[in-house]
């Protein structure tokens, strides 16, 4: 008989293992923030700083005592984490970087692909041999330390830029660090251990592991939802995995969603067990970031929570339904609304710019003190002084509906 998992157990689970179940408790330092992203299994690196950058309010969320400072020892002092791709760019783990070399391989047969060839020039191996001595000789370099920036056509990269975007991928450079969000790129050698470097999994033993990782971070999971989690395991190589574990040590389950709908799943054989031990997530009201991995997988978000979340970063204003940069508002297991927030940091201020609830939801005067709780705590991250909350939070009160 196939397990039958509730929605409140999913989204438990779900929170639970994305470390927005429990409150982060006592002091916080670069060591806890390691266990957080080994957890994670990634942060995503984004640039926009309307709020707070992505991979820093992704930290922020489940950690109050997180500080950019522990970011950056980790990956610029320790060499703990690397910076590479997963679904968008990420800094990961150092100890699962054997497990990218398949990656690597894919990003080295693309050299000869006619776009590279075209962004690169006529002689795209003399440049990517040139790129290379250079940061040799030279040590860590950006691309503006190249003479052909800004020339090619793809996002203005010229020859060199895009040579060292080649060996990055392929796994020949690595981000040592970033200035002003740009890339600083080092031969590998020197940025990462030898013992991750040497170890050489088949792609067999890669597959295994990337499939195994993302459910063991996902809770129950269709094999979709497993091959996107690392988005570098095929839909096909995740349904063989599941196919050849399941009655293994994956069993087959049912996971109901928001509007009662049943999902066909997988999960770990001691699944039972982990539900048996699962505690409620705490009711604490969390801002989160707009590409925070729980929300990333929209379509899951919105089966699993009813919660209709799009990011508009891209969308011309006058079609958005909401705001440039709005924060999905987690209250426990229910995202129960969303706020346009901007920082302005030369006014050391945070303006709420609106406010949105969902369907059904009040604004309580416990959830409006939850609020200003979660808009004081960031306040205090980004360094501003100052909140303006009230007018938005009068909008709320007389029209919750979007788009007044």
């Amino acid at each position: 008989m196939t397990l039958k998992i509730s929605n409140a157990d999913a989204k438990s689970l779900l929170l639970n293992k994305q470390g927005l179940g429990q409150k982060q408790s006592g002091p916080f330092n670069a060591d806890r923030l390691q266990d957080l992203i080994s957890q994670l299994g990634y942060v995503q690196l984004d640039s926009i700083n309307t709020v707070e950058r992505a991979h820093h309010m992704i930290l922020h969320s489940r950690a109050d005592g997180y500080r950019h400072k522990h970011l950056k020892e980790l990956h610029e002092e320790r060499g703990t984490l690397f910076e590479h791709w997963t679904h968008d760019a990420c800094l990961i783990p150092t100890e699962f970087y054997p497990y990218w070399r398949h990656r690597f391989s894919r990003a080295k047969e693309r050299l000869s692909h006619p776009n590279w060839q075209q962004r690169m020039g006529p002689d795209g191996t003399k440049v990517v041999k040139a790129v290379k001595a250079r940061i040799k000789k030279e040590g860590p370099l950006m691309s503006r330390d190249f003479e052909d920036k800004g020339q090619g056509a793809w996002w203005g990269w010229g020859p060199s830029k895009t040579a060292l975007e080649y060996l990055w991928r392929a796994g020949e450079l690595a981000i040592v660090r970033r200035e002003g969000f740009q890339k600083v790129y080092d031969l590998t050698e020197r940025c990462i251990e030898g013992c991750h470097r040497e170890e050489k999994p088949s792609l067999a033993q890669t597959i295994d592991w990337k499939c195994r990782e993302a459910l063991k971070r996902l809770g129950t999971a269709t094999h979709g939802e497993i091959a996107a989690y690392w988005a570098s395991v095929s839909n096909k190589q995740a349904a063989d995995w599941v196919n050849k574990h399941t009655g293994r040590d994956l069993i087959p389950v049912e996971v109901e969603g928001a509007e009662g709908t049943w999902r066909k799943s997988v999960a770990f054989a001691s699944i039972e067990e982990e539900l048996d031990a699962l505690k409620a997530p705490s009711k604490r009201l969390r801002l989160l970031s707009p590409f925070d991995p729980v929300v990333r997988d929209r379509k899951r978000a919105e089966r699993l929570f009813g919660f209709d979340y799009r990011v508009e970063i891209f969308v011309p204003e006058k079609k958005r339904q909401y705001g440039y940069y709005v924060l999905p508002i987690l209250e426990g297991p229910k995202f129960t609304g969303r706020t346009d927030v901007k920082v302005h940091r030369k006014e050391g201020r945070v303006e709420v710019k609106d406010l949105w609830l969902e369907d059904g939801v009040n604004l309580t005067a416990a959830r409006e003190e939850g609020l200003r709780k979660a808009l004081r705590r960031l306040t205090k991250f980004t360094g501003a002084e100052t909140i303006d909350l009230d007018a938005a939070l009068q909008r709320a009160k007389v029209s919750p509906t979007p788009g007044r």
